[in-house]
């Protein structure tokens, strides 16, 4: 028997010498590690690749193709992809205009500002942009959060010149955020607004923005201007006798299902795309027509009256620099501005995979916001992205950005010549129009497969949901900024922990309640640690497995099973640590040391092995005490396994 066991001590022995021990990376000087954090940080994707070992002037044609993507893909430009731009061009054109008009309406506008911020943006953005497929204009949302907050602060109509020159400071502070975000490449900083949330904000504001159509769908006059389910069905009830106009209700009722119905049809069959995409128009063109030869508008229907003809006339002195409106107007700006970047940046993203290209989301940002500079100074509002627009133009056939340089010549036209014959168009069809683009933004199916994936997402998306069906378009907004950052704090702060068993027939530790055949290891206890340990988590994370630990050794001390003797954190989710992070681990170690317990780490990262040596934490367990994985750290531990195992 003593010989056998010394020749099992001896392959033990000999085993142990070849475990590989945990590298320590070579130092870095203080500005190398300044300056690959920085690189990491803002130039993950590398921008300055292409310019690397070119001659002056090619770096020169490079710089001016990065800000203007037309001159790159301009020189491969046919004569078959501008036929699939002009169709697509003029179909999201026919689109753009009655939604224009409408979305105008909802940020308290003139409908001729629509009209102008679907003629000068996509002008820009088709210079400047690099998603293909993107429809740049007025928005539901954007135009319902802009009116929204620009009306807190002045009345519309009886400050009128005032309401407009503040919707111009707001858009030209929403371009100037916007192409910040890109030049400094701060691009990240939206994500932190999570799909859950703006799921619900949409869904929300899809909610309002219906509501708020009732007042033209049913043809009321005195509506309130509270934006809240409650006081919008108050007031709805409160006219039904003698505010209702019952010739307005049959227009609107009448050409709304037909919307909803070409939609239909439209979505059943990818071949009547053009359907939804047209029916707007033909909507206007039909009720326009009726009104002007039946004179409904003397029967009480509401109608447009008058659009101011010409394109965009200059509004660079419009513009507050100076006085009380200028922090108002940057504040609505820098809110607005953000919402309509996420926007933009989730539909050109989703087009992207499906065309199966990259886009430059700093760019992104540079374009909006150049576009949005612009179009403050030539009487435009803020401009991004549509999803229903950048959809028919997907559907159509679109090629590049030219769809949307089709698309303004169209409203160029349309305001140099034909807004005239609008005068009769009611705003029955405008609600129609609204109500029917926005029922899109109800995402029902994304709703119930984030209750499905994750029941923490779902609260966030409901609560921004709720806050802005049943309070205003800002308390969602806010709810679900405050949802979005509190997940990730409870994340950070939280972080998850288990315990590892070993797998049957390998030397694969895992966890034990997603493995249940995992067994522990008699004497050791095995934690994994998921996250980085940093201040704000430290305390838990020694907390928690000091709790682990009491755990086990209850449950030991009841199965009468061999008491606790080595404590082994498996490190490797871990990707940083800081200095709190390392006083904790002392602390743990401290504490295991009065229970004769020992302290064994596994399989630290660089950044974490670097530190842990630098505070000298290293010597203090022992550089025995850290191996490459759990299974080595296991079989120093208990030679015994190793022994069965050969």
């Amino acid at each position: 028997m003593d010989i056998k066991s010394m020749s099992s001590s001896r392959r033990y022995v000999h085993s142990a010498r070849y475990l590989h021990k945990v590298g320590v990376p070579p130092k870095q000087n203080l500005f190398q590690e300044f300056k690959a954090t920085v690189r990491e940080t803002f130039l993950a994707d590398d921008p300055l690749r292409p310019f690397k070992d070119q001659p002056r002037s090619r770096k020169f044609v490079l710089a001016t193709q990065a800000i203007f993507p037309i001159l790159e893909w301009g020189r491969s430009y046919s004569w078959r992809k501008f036929r699939g731009d002009l169709i697509a061009g003029l179909t999201i054109a026919s689109l753009c205009i009655p939604q224009d008009i409408g979305y105008a309406k909802l940020a308290y506008l003139d409908p001729q500002y629509g009209l102008y911020s679907s003629f000068v943006p996509p002008l820009i953005y088709a210079f400047m942009g690099s998603s293909r497929d993107i429809a740049i204009g007025p928005v539901a949302v954007v135009s319902l959060l802009l009116g929204t907050m620009l009306s807190d602060e002045l009345d519309p109509v009886q400050n009128k010149p005032e309401y407009l020159r503040l919707a111009f400071t707001a858009t030209f502070f929403a371009g100037v955020t916007q192409a910040t975000l890109g030049f400094l490449r701060l691009g990240f900083l939206i994500e932190f607004l999570s799909h859950a949330a703006i799921v619900g904000f949409m869904g929300g504001a899809a909610v309002t923005i219906a509501l708020q159509q009732l007042k033209g769908l049913l043809g009321i006059k005195n509506f309130t201007k509270d934006t809240d389910i409650i006081s919008v069905m108050k007031s709805v009830w409160s006219n039904v006798e003698h505010g209702w106009n019952w010739q307005t209700i049959v227009i609107g009722v009448s050409f709304l299902s037909f919307l909803l119905f070409a939609k239909y049809i439209g979505k059943r069959n990818k071949k009547f795309f053009w359907v939804p995409a047209i029916a707007p128009l033909i909507s206007v063109v039909l009720s326009t027509f009726f009104v002007f030869i039946t004179h409904a508008e003397k029967q009480g229907v509401v109608i447009v009256k008058h659009i101011e003809k010409g394109i965009n006339p200059s509004s660079v002195n419009q513009i507050y620099f100076t006085g009380e409106y200028l922090v108002k107007g940057m504040r609505i700006g820098v809110i607005a501005g953000m919402i309509a970047l996420t926007e933009a940046a989730a539909i050109g993203r989703t087009f992207a995979a499906m065309k199966d290209y990259q886009i430059d989301g700093n760019k992104e940002m540079v374009a909006l916001g150049t576009m949005n500079i612009v179009g403050s100074m030539t009487s435009c509002y803020i401009a991004t992205g549509s999803f229903s627009r950048s959809a028919v133009n997907f559907m159509a056939g679109c090629e590049t950005a030219v769809s949307n340089i089709v698309m303004s010549c169209v409203v160029f036209l349309t305001l140099e010549f034909i807004t005239p014959l609008f005068k009769y168009t009611p705003n029955a069809i405008l609600a129609a129009i609204i109500i029917s683009a926005v029922a899109g933004l109800l995402d029902f199916e994304a709703a119930i497969l984030i209750w499905k994936i994750d029941k923490f997402d779902f609260l966030a998306c409901m609560g921004a949901f709720l806050g802005t069906v049943f309070s205003s378009v800002e308390i969602g907004l806010l709810i679900a900024v405050i949802i979005s950052f509190a997940k990730i704090l409870l994340q950070v702060t939280r972080p998850r922990t288990a315990i590892l068993g070993k797998l049957p027939g390998t030397t694969v530790y895992r966890n034990i309640q997603q493995y249940p055949e995992a067994t522990k290891v008699p004497g050791i206890l095995i934690i994994r640690v998921d996250s980085a340990i940093y201040f704000s988590n430290s305390s838990y994370v020694r907390e928690r497995i000091l709790r682990w630990l009491m755990d086990e050794e209850e449950q030991v001390k009841a199965e009468c099973q061999s008491t606790i003797q080595f404590l082994i954190i498996e490190m490797s989710p871990v990707t940083d640590i800081d200095t709190s992070g390392i006083h904790a681990l002392e602390e743990l170690h401290g504490s295991l040391q009065k229970k004769n317990i020992q302290l064994i780490l596994a399989n630290p990262g660089p950044v974490v092995i670097e530190k842990l040596h630098a505070s000298n934490f290293a010597n203090l367990i022992g550089d025995d005490k850290i191996f490459l994985t759990v299974a080595d750290a296991v079989s120093s531990c208990s030679p015994k396994p190793v022994q069965e195992q050969v």
